[in-house]
């Protein structure tokens, strides 16, 4: 007899629902995305214990007939690849084949379906086909799936909590729901709604359904192609940060993905313009040429490769980085009003349920937005004298060369200082305050990259060289990168055992601080990973100019405040320290009367 044998049916779907099937979330997510692929126009998603006991996901789509109703629960069973060509040019969300009988073999499963000429009810417990009958006509498919792992009790017993479950299933409709606002989408858990969009395909109507009004009063559009991509969507502004990547969705030809390459250009487009650990909120929609992504690479199809990645990575960065320059970036530092939520009935397919004051109130919701859209929202496009200190004093002779830009903030006028550390300006829009170390950080930076970048820097020489010492693990690494000192402006020479004499330095080393600036360069060049000469150059100006800018408590003169916002006023980016730190904050002049119920 023969030890090698063909695998049972039963047997190759419970392994297969193994990698298709990990969690309450998979199986939401492939009922909806056979929504989709049926043309839906309305989709419901009604959870029982997060997902636990029941899943039902009921659509109007164009449904089945009884033979493809029940040919849909055989392995590899799909209408939406029909030749080996097709692979490559794969538009519908599914194509696999696997997740209908895999889902099955682990669970109840009860679809009703109609096509409109037939209705069909079929029922399957455990991947064993049990009733097959006719059933009323209305169009579109709701399928139930109950007690979700109960013949494999290992799967069950590592299910996560329920709050878990919930959470990871209401991000992914939140996801689908930005990637298709022309369907209305409704979520609820135990008759209580989460997310009730309208369908009207506004994609910013979504946003503010699922983040508030808020962050869509923070959001800005955008828009952009090249020969082999198009973008569109929209991201937030800086000061809508979040600690971690989960607010940023990407969708490539309607399907949600997660790909870290394209995170980290999101994210690197934010450069200097929010903490390197702090996140924001994007919805980026990716359009190409199927045959340049393949959608192939797992079960649960959420990743993807992507050719010509570099023509995606500078289109990414490029428009991200061009739209974040256009726009006025000074955080609102006034009150936030929050509003009661009042008992509101919704209703969905299967009922009409009531709103608590914690539950999601989307008539107020929707009454928010229409005054949202009715608000203007122009955004404003946004002299040098004695110096602060000798850093400054050079970038300020070195600014007096530069091209004129029109400033991306109007001219403030100091009035004062806080604890030594807050400068108090003033204008017709408003009261600002500054942080003058964060201020002088960003007016320091600019002019190190500028410096560094310089093909022939000015130099000096040292009336007293400078001898560097180093461990012989750094020392290895150094050698590899000593071009970079000299292109930088330094000259140097070999001193004996792992040792360096600095004989001559660049100009804009802040003076009397020559040997700090010069070992913190150092310790860049021999602790940076993946090295690359702009990360480098970033590296070197964020620290020497965090290094040589004024700090908290220093003291310093009304005509040293007014070079200070001159300067800053003439950055390329004067929001934001290096770290992504605010350097201005204001209070409107309505903000201001407000506080003091001049206005209300």
């Amino acid at each position: 007899m023969s030890m090698i044998q063909i695998m049972d049916e039963d047997l190759a779907n419970k392994i297969a629902a193994g990698e298709v099937v990990e969690r309450c979330m998979n199986v939401v997510k492939e009922l909806v995305e056979n929504s989709i692929d049926a043309k839906s126009t309305e989709i419901h998603i009604d959870l029982i214990d997060s997902g636990i006991k029941e899943i039902r996901v009921g659509d109007n789509g164009i449904g089945m007939n009884k033979e493809d109703a029940v040919l849909a629960f055989s392995r590899h069973a799909t209408s939406k690849l029909k030749s080996i060509e097709d692979l490559f040019q794969i538009h519908s969300l599914g194509f696999r084949g696997e997740a209908l009988p895999s889902i099955a073999a682990v669970s109840h499963v009860v679809l009703k379906t109609s096509d409109g000429t037939s209705g069909t009810l079929v029922e399957i417990n455990g991947g064993k086909l049990e009733k097959v009958e006719a059933t009323d006509l209305r169009q579109g498919t709701i399928i139930t799936v109950s007690d979700l792992f109960y013949n494999t009790p290992v799967r069950l017993k590592y299910l996560r909590n329920p709050y878990a479950e919930l959470a990871s299933i209401t991000d992914y409709i939140n996801k689908m729901a930005l990637s298709y606002p022309a369907i209305k989408f409704v979520l609820t858990n135990n008759n209580k709604i989460l997310l009730n969009t309208d369908g009207s395909n506004r994609l910013l109507k979504v946003i503010h359904a699922i983040y508030g009004l808020e962050v869509t009063k923070k959001m800005v559009e955008i828009h952009n192609a090249n020969d082999d991509y198009e973008i569109s969507g929209y991201i937030s502004y800086p000061e809508m940060m979040k600690n971690n990547r989960n607010a940023i969705t990407i969708m490539v030809n309607g399907r949600v993905i997660k790909n870290n390459e394209v995170i980290r250009y999101i994210c690197d487009s934010y450069h200097t313009y929010m903490p390197p650990d702090k996140f924001p909120i994007a919805v980026i929609k990716i359009e190409v040429d199927p045959i340049l992504v393949d959608v192939n690479i797992h079960p649960t199809k959420m990743d993807v490769k992507f050719s010509k990645i570099e023509a995606l990575k500078e289109l990414i960065l490029s428009t991200i980085s061009s739209t974040l320059e256009k726009l006025t970036l000074i955080p609102d530092a006034g009150l936030k009003t929050v509003s009661e939520g009042n008992t509101t009935k919704v209703a969905n397919y299967y009922g009409t349920y009531s709103l608590s004051d914690r539950e999601y109130d989307i008539d107020k919701k929707n009454e928010e937005f229409a005054q949202f859209e009715k608000m203007s929202l122009s955004l404003e496009v946004a002299e040098d004298q004695d110096t602060i200190t000798n850093t400054l004093q050079s970038s300020s002779n070195e600014s007096e060369h530069e091209e004129k830009k029109e400033p991306r903030i109007k001219e403030m006028y100091p009035v004062g200082l806080v604890h030594g550390t807050y400068i108090v300006a003033e204008n017709e829009d408003g009261m600002f305050l500054i942080d003058q170390h964060a201020a002088n950080e960003r007016i320091n930076y600019e002019y190190y990259l500028k410096e560094l970048s310089n093909p022939t820097p000015h130099k000096t020489d040292l009336l007293v060289p400078i001898t560097l010492e180093f461990p012989s693990n750094e020392w290895i690494i150094l050698k590899e990168h000593l071009d970079l000192l000299t292109k930088m402006g330094f000259e140097f020479e070999d001193f004996g055992f792992q040792t360096l004499l600095i004989r001559t330095v660049p100009l804009w080393l802040p003076k009397g601080n020559e040997e700090l600036a010069i070992r913190k360069i150092m310790d860049i060049i021999t602790s940076i990973e993946d090295f690359s000469l702009a990360k480098f150059f970033d590296h070197v100006a964020a620290t020497v100019a965090c290094k040589a800018s004024i700090k908290a408590n220093d003291f310093i003169t009304e005509d040293d405040m007014r070079v200070l916002l001159s300067r800053l006023r003439a950055c390329q980016n004067p929001f934001t320290c290096p770290h992504g730190r605010p350097t201005i904050i204001t209070y409107s002049n309505y903000e201001l009367e407000r506080l003091f119920k001049r206005a209300m």
